[in-house]
């Protein structure tokens, strides 16, 4: 198994690409906390886990909190005795409006959980990552995180921050043997594209709009995070991996 022995933390993992690599994870041999502000959807997908023989537990968190991503690490490491690998997964989109039309408020709030979480899970993984003699940390860009695309300003710029926060990160800590990558999803099937597929005009162009002429998968998602967070990913830190069907050179 690639991931034997491994301890990993998954935020957003209530439901599609954090729920498909928690369960990969633990598939893989991992020890998984999974978190998310979703109840239901967490333990959903803990049960899944556990009922498959896999070690997982959840707590409810939000990952604008210093206080509860500190917590969420420190139980893990409590529970399971260390920590390996960290994917700061979880993020929303923002209302499709012009910039100047963004309430500041939609502004902070989406920024607060695409980047700060992303930057919060990094501050309070590495001291642990330390001490287990090196890790893995995946943090989930977008594909709108490489390019613009209008009505988007908050969600495109949070997420090319993450771009910049890898590479810093990456930089920062690789003498301790901590790798830092991102993964850029192109349209996923998950709950973030739900109204982009109740729009008849836009959704027949949307769910084309890539060298594959279709939508991925989570689980699709979900085997590159595998791959950046395995010892098959030795040598790479500091990228961001496109898993976009193509979408960026489309």
């Amino acid at each position: 198994m690639r991931l034997e022995n491994k301890v990993a933390i998954v935020t957003g993992g209530a439901s599609g690409i954090g729920r498909e690599t928690a369960i990969l994870f633990a598939r893989e041999g991992a020890k998984v906390a999974v978190a998310d502000v979703d109840l239901i959807g967490g333990e959903e997908t803990v049960q899944l886990i556990n009922e498959n023989g896999g070690h997982s537990f959840f707590l409810q968190t939000d990952v604008t909190s210093s206080e509860q991503i500190k917590l969420l690490v420190d139980e893990t490491v409590n529970r399971f005795g260390s920590l390996h690998i960290m994917f700061n997964n979880a993020g929303i989109g923002n209302s499709e409006v012009r910039s100047v039309d963004m309430s500041e408020e939609e502004w902070d709030r989406v920024v607060d959980i695409n980047l700060k979480g992303v930057f919060l899970g990094i501050k309070h993984a590495v001291p642990e990552m330390v001490k287990s003699g090196g890790g893995s940390i995946i943090n989930t860009s977008s594909l709108l995180g490489l390019k613009g695309q209008k009505y988007m300003a908050a969600y495109n710029a949070s997420k090319g921050g993450v771009v910049v926060l890898t590479k810093n990160a990456a930089l920062e800590y690789g003498k301790q043997s901590i790798r830092v990558n991102a993964i850029a999803p192109g349209v996923i099937d998950t709950k973030i594209i739900e109204g982009w597929k109740q729009n008849e005009f836009k959704w027949p162009i949307i769910s084309k709009a890539n060298a594959l002429g279709r939508i991925g998968q989570p689980k699709e998602v979900a085997n590159a995070v595998l791959f950046l967070a395995s010892d098959e990913a030795s040598f790479i830190t500091g990228t961001t991996l496109s898993v976009d069907g193509g979408g960026l050179t489309f």
